[in-house]
């Protein structure tokens, strides 16, 4: 009997010990699964898919079948192999992966328009590096059969208009199935894509081409919005498409002079807004510009490229929404947009996502904790009392 007793006693510290380590881990543990899976779940649970009201139906919503629910992103930059560091990469595709897994999982759209840069090297990628990245790109944005992704050229992804190539066009191309002046008509609403690093207006053989398909596109929608009894012989074998005005999606905003007018948490930070825009750099020319919303009459533009949101008025009834970068590697906010569309009207939403700033505040209290919990398990830490009565035993002694 006094032989279990003693074994007890023995064993009790040890049980202890495993008792704390086991608390530390499950600790740990719950800070990680928080901060890097369900952070998303919380965020983006709290993002609603808004209210559109169709023109032809004033005053009644459209029913869900009717209305076209779209998310569009930009900017997300997957890193290369040149100027990508792995930790970067790692992290970076991580978040993104997440954030994009969670929006489809949670938010079920329609169709997802993601607008240009969608690599960081895509100008200089060699075939291997190129391959490599549409093996990540294509595993961080999968998507269920119910979901449709349409991706839009950006200058990253070929280079801006020197560096732009036939042979970075067509790569790009024929992985993404997109084409300049290429039509995508859902639910009968019209998406017009546009390969914005082609406008550059000095005739070169991809911006040929490109204005030639624009120019035809825009013959066909301004065909098929005139009235039945408005006679056209141009029109009389022109392809009808549904009557609704088109949506532009390209990667470089149309002309503006700077970012001065743009609000918002997640627009330019206040020392970039009164930066001037270089034309045919940062944002298209004012004649390519204008070419655009001459041929389209567009009801709505919707870009990205500077990496901050703004959203601008052409031509006094024209608004431009210039979506923020998805990659917390360009903004501690990222953000996503959510549509409600239908031919007649749209209704569009704002959708952030985890602030990596809040993120790192909650790993550097959890770290601050744990280092806390341990000091003072192992007794390092001691009341004041005690520590002062300690120093005054030792006193003594000497």
């Amino acid at each position: 009997m006094l032989s279990l007793s003693s074994t007890i006693v023995k064993n009790l510290p040890l049980k202890r010990r495993l008792c704390f380590l086991l608390k530390l881990v499950c600790f740990v543990s719950s800070v990680l699964i928080f901060c890097e899976f369900l952070i998303y779940y919380v965020v983006i649970f709290q993002c609603q898919w808004p209210d559109v009201k169709g023109g032809a139906h004033k005053g009644k919503k459209e029913t869900s079948a009717s209305v076209l629910k779209a998310i569009i992103l930009a900017d997300t930059h997957l890193l290369g192999e040149i100027k990508g560091h792995w930790l970067d990469k790692l992290r970076r595709e991580w978040q993104m992966e997440r954030s994009f897994q969670t929006a489809l999982w949670l938010l079920q759209p329609d169709i997802v328009f993601i607008l240009g840069d969608v690599f960081d090297e895509g100008k200089w990628s060699s075939p291997q590096a190129w391959a490599d990245d549409i093996r990540r790109f294509q595993k961080m944005f999968r998507y269920p059969v119910s979901t449709e992704l349409v991706v839009i050229v950006g200058n990253h992804d070929i280079g801006f208009h020197y560096e732009m190539t036939t042979y970075k066009v067509n790569r790009f191309e024929k992985v993404f199935n997109f084409t300049s002046g290429k039509l995508i008509t859902r639910k009968g609403i019209n998406f017009v894509l546009v390969n914005s690093v082609a406008m550059e207006g000095d005739g070169c053989a991809v911006c040929r081409t490109s204005e030639a398909k624009l120019v035809a596109l825009s013959h066909k929608l301004n065909c098929s919005q005139q009235k039945p009894n408005h006679s056209n012989k141009r029109c009389n074998e022109a392809e009808k498409l549904p009557a609704s005005e088109p949506i532009l999606l390209q990667h470089y905003p149309l002309y503006r002079k700077s970012d001065a007018e743009c609000t918002g948490e997640d627009s330019a930070p206040p020392e970039e807004k009164n930066i001037p825009f270089k034309e045919k750099y940062d944002v298209l020319s004012q004649e390519a510009s204008q070419k655009l919303l001459w041929w389209f009459q567009p009801r709505l533009i919707l870009s990205g490229h500077t990496h901050s949101a703004c959203e601008v008025l052409h031509e006094g009834r024209i608004p431009e929404i210039s979506v923020p970068s998805f990659s917390w590697r360009n903004r501690n906010n990222p953000s996503f947009i959510m549509g409600s569309i239908t031919p007649t009207d749209f209704s569009l939403q704002k959708c952030f996502l985890p602030f990596e700033s809040r993120v790192f505040t909650i790993y550097c209290a959890a770290g601050t904790l744990l280092v806390i919990l341990v000091l003072a398990h192992v007794q390092l830490l001691t009341p004041p009392f005690y520590f002062a009565q300690r120093l005054i035993s030792k006193h003594k002694a000497v």
